[in-house]
C-alpha cells in the first residue's frame, strides 16, 4: 500500500479501480471499492449522489447495485495504517537503473521485488543502486492484469534456472525488435515476440485482479497482451452519464399510477377521459394536465411502458426542446434552468443567417447539472454508451469490486448551448443520391470494423449521426475561441433518434464544485449564428487537405470509422466526444475540396 493523492473526478473518470499509476516513489495499481475507506465518523448520506433515473439505468446493468457515492473526501489526519483509496505497488518487477554494456549493447538487470530494499538494489560489492519499474506487462481483454512470467518467457517454458535476468537494448529506436530479454544462461528472446498475439508469447491469462486484493483471481484463459504501463490504451473507465433535468413525462404518469386502480383503467377515448375530470378527486390530481399528456400516459400505463426503459437522451431531448418560449419566460428548476434564444438574434431572413435556415431552436442552459457513474473498465479498446446514451448489457467489462453494492460518481455543474435541428431537414437531405452514395462509403467502412471486432455488438450510426456529431466538434472548436474555456472542458452529447424525429447537439461545460461555471458559454452563445459560420467555414479547408478530404473508411489506413476527418480538422480531444474520435466526416456537414455535393449546410451566404 501507499499514499498519494487524486483529484476526486480522476477517481472516476481516468483512475478507478484497476488503474495504473506512477506516484513519485512507487507505481500502483489502484484498490478496487473494497478498499476505499471513509472515516468512521462520516455520515455517508453526505457522499450519496442522488440521480434515480441514472441510478435504474446501472441496475439494469448491475442489479447489484443500490447506491452511487463520491469517492473519499482526502483525509484531515494522518493515517498511520491506511490511506482512504488503498493502492497496491505494481508491477513487482524493477529495471535497475544503472546500465552495464555487454557485446556492444546497452542491459539493465531485470530483478523481483524481492530484490528490492527500500527502493534501492544491493549489487555484489555492496553498493545500493536505483531501481524503476519494468514497463512491460501482461493484460487480456477482460481486464485482468499481471506481472509477466520473465523466466518462463524467455526460456519458452517452465524453468528452474535462477540466473540473472536482463533487459538488453539493440537498437536506438525504442521498438520491440530492438528491445531483448537475456539470461545468465544464454537464452534470449526479443520483446516483439510478447507483443505477437497468434503464438501466445505470453501465454494465457489467469485471470489476475490485483487490484481487488490478494487471492482475487477468476477463471479466464482468455490469450495473454502485452500492455505498456503508461500507454493510453491501458485503462478505460467505463461510464455512464445523464444530464439531471425534468422528466416531462413524470407529472402525467404519476398522476395516472395514483388514480389507475379508481378511475383510469378503464378510460378509452377523450370522451371517457372528460367524464372522469369532472368528478372530485380526479380533477384535483390532474389539475394542470393536458388531456393529450394523460392520454399519453395511460397509454404507457396500458403497455406497460417503464420509465426507465426510456432512452437516456430521449427524456433529455424532450426537456430541452422544451425549455422556455421565445421570449425566455420560464421558471429555474432545481438543477436545470434553460431559456430559448429569441429568433431575431439567429433564426435566418431572406438578408441574414441564411446558413441558420435548417436549425430550428437554439436554448441557452445556463444551468445543468451532470451525473457521471463508472459501472467498470477495460483495456486495449474503450467501450462506452451508445449514441443513445445506453450501456450495452453484453458487455464483459473487469469488475471495480468482489461484492459490489454501489459505484463511483460525480457531480458536475455548469452550461451549455442546446441546437435543435429540423426533423424534416435532416430526413430529406438523407434521400439525397449523393448523401446515400456517401452514407453507402461509410457503412463499408464500419463493416471493415465489425470484421476485426467479431463478437461488437455495436450498430452502424447513420448520416444523421455522422452529420450531427461532426457538426459538434467543429463548432467546440469554433466556441472554444470565444467562450474563455480551453477546448479541452467542453464535451458534447449528440441526440439522433430517427425514431423519435429527434435531432439535437448539447454543447457544454461543467466542473465538479458546487458553484459550477462562470457564464462564458452561455456570453458566447448570444452569438451563437456568427459562431456556426464560423465553424463552418473552418470545416471546408483542412490542413491535411487533400489527403483529408479524399479518405476513403472502406480503402485507406486504419480508421474505418471516419470519413473526411483528422487531426487537422475536427478530431478533438478524447474527453470532450462521447464517441472517441469515432463516427466523423466533415463532407456531410459542409463542401471539401473533394466536393462530392453531399453537404448538410449548402449556405453560407
Amino acid at each position: 500500500m501507499t499514499k498519494g493523492e487524486l483529484r476526486i473526478s480522476q477517481l472516476v473518470t481516468a483512475f478507478g479501480p484497476g488503474a495504473m499509476l506512477d506516484l513519485p516513489d512507487a507505481s500502483v495499481i489502484i484498490g478496487g471499492l473494497d478498499h476505499w475507506y471513509y472515516p468512521d465518523d462520516m455520515n455517508l448520506d453526505i457522499v450519496k449522489v442522488e440521480e434515480a433515473r441514472l441510478l435504474r439505468k446501472i441496475q439494469q446493468s448491475l442489479p447489484t447495485i443500490t447506491a452511487m457515492r463520491k469517492p473519499p473526501p482526502a483525509a484531515e489526519q494522518s493515517y498511520t495504517s491506511q490511506p482512504n483509496i488503498t493502492a497496491w505497488q505494481f508491477p513487482e518487477w524493477f529495471i535497475v537503473q544503472q546500465a552495464e554494456l555487454t557485446r556492444g549493447y546497452r542491459h539493465r538487470r531485470l530483478i523481483h521485488i524481492r530484490a528490492v530494499d527500500g527502493n534501492r538494489y544491493r549489487d555484489l560489492d555492496g553498493k545500493k543502486l536505483n531501481v524503476v519499474p519494468v514497463r512491460f506487462v501482461r493484460a487480456c481483454q477482460h481486464g485482468h492484469i499481471g506481472d509477466i512470467d520473465w523466466k518462463t518467457f524467455v526460456h519458452m517454458g517452465r524453468t528452474d534456472c535462477t540466473r540473472q535476468l536482463w533487459l538488453e537494448e539493440r537498437g536506438t529506436s525504442g521498438d520491440l525488435d530492438s528491445i531483448w530479454v537475456t539470461c545468465d544462461c544464454g537464452r534470449q528472446r526479443a520483446m516483439s515476440n510478447a507483443a505477437n498475439i497468434n503464438v501466445r508469447g505470453l501465454g494465457s491469462c489467469d485471470g489476475a485482479r490485483p487490484w481487488l486484493g490478494a487471492g482475487a483471481n477468476e477463471p479466464c484463459g482468455q490469450p495473454n497482451r502485452l500492455l505498456i504501463r503508461s500507454a493510453s490504451n491501458a485503462y478505460f473507465s467505463e461510464k455512464l452519464s445523464v444530464i439531471s433535468i425534468p422528466d416531462l413525462q413524470k407529472p402525467a404518469n404519476d398522476a395516472v399510477a395514483l388514480l389507475w386502480d379508481d378511475f383510469l383503467s378503464d378510460v378509452e377515448t377523450l370522451a371517457d377521459l372528460t367524464k372522469v375530470r369532472r368528478k372530485p378527486t380526479p380533477a384535483a390530481k390532474l389539475q394542470g394536465l393536458s388531456d393529450a399528456d394523460i392520454m399519453s400516459a395511460i397509454e404507457r400505463r396500458r403497455e406497460d411502458i417503464d420509465d426507465a426503459a426510456r432512452p437516456i437522451k430521449a427524456v433529455e431531448f424532450e426537456a430541452l426542446a422544451n425549455s422556455g418560449d421565445e421570449m425566455g419566460h420560464d421558471v429555474p428548476h432545481g438543477d436545470f434552468y434553460a431559456r430559448a434564444l429569441p429568433p431575431q438574434h439567429w433564426a435566418a431572413t431572406p438578408n441574414t443567417f441564411q446558413w441558420m435556415r435548417k436549425i430550428e431552436k437554439i436554448i441557452m442552459v445556463h444551468r445543468l447539472r451532470e451525473v457521471v457513474a463508472q459501472v467498470g473498465f477495460t483495456r486495449f479498446e474503450a467501450i462506452g454508451a451508445d449514441i443513445q446514451g445506453e450501456l450495452s448489457l453484453d458487455i464483459q467489462r473487469a469488475s471495480l469490486s468482489q461484492n459490489q453494492t454501489w459505484v463511483p460518481a460525480i457531480e458536475n455543474r455548469g452550461e451549455g448551448i442546446f441546437i435543435v435541428f429540423g426533423a424534416a431537414e435532416i430526413e430529406d437531405w438523407q434521400r439525397q443520391p449523393n448523401v446515400s452514395n456517401r452514407g453507402q462509403t461509410l457503412a463499408n467502412g464500419f463493416e471493415l470494423w465489425r470484421r476485426d471486432h467479431p463478437n461488437t455488438q455495436r450498430e452502424f450510426s447513420g448520416l444523421a449521426y455522422y452529420l450531427l456529431h461532426t457538426f459538434s466538434h467543429l463548432l467546440m472548436s469554433s466556441i472554444a475561441l470565444e467562450c474563455g474555456y480551453p477546448a479541452s472542458s467542453l464535451r458534447e452529447r449528440i441526440y439522433c433518434n430517427q425514431t423519435q424525429h429527434q435531432y439535437g447537439v448539447l454543447i457544454y461545460t461543467g466542473a465538479s464544485d458546487a458553484e459550477g461555471t462562470l457564464g462564458g458559454l452561455i456570453m458566447a452563445g448570444r452569438n451563437i449564428a456568427g459562431l456556426v459560420r464560423q465553424a463552418l467555414e473552418q470545416g471546408g479547408l483542412c490542413s491535411n487537405d487533400p489527403v483529408c478530404a479524399h479518405h476513403m473508411p472502406d480503402q485507406h489506413d486504419h480508421q474505418p470509422l471516419l470519413g473526411s476527418a483528422c487531426h487537422g480538422c475536427v478530431l478533438i480531444s478524447e474527453t470532450s466526444c462521447e464517441q472517441h474520435n469515432e463516427f466523423l466526416d466533415r463532407a456531410l456537414v459542409v463542401s471539401t475540396v473533394e466536393d462530392l455535393q453531399c453537404e448538410f449546410f449548402d449556405e453560407l451566404a
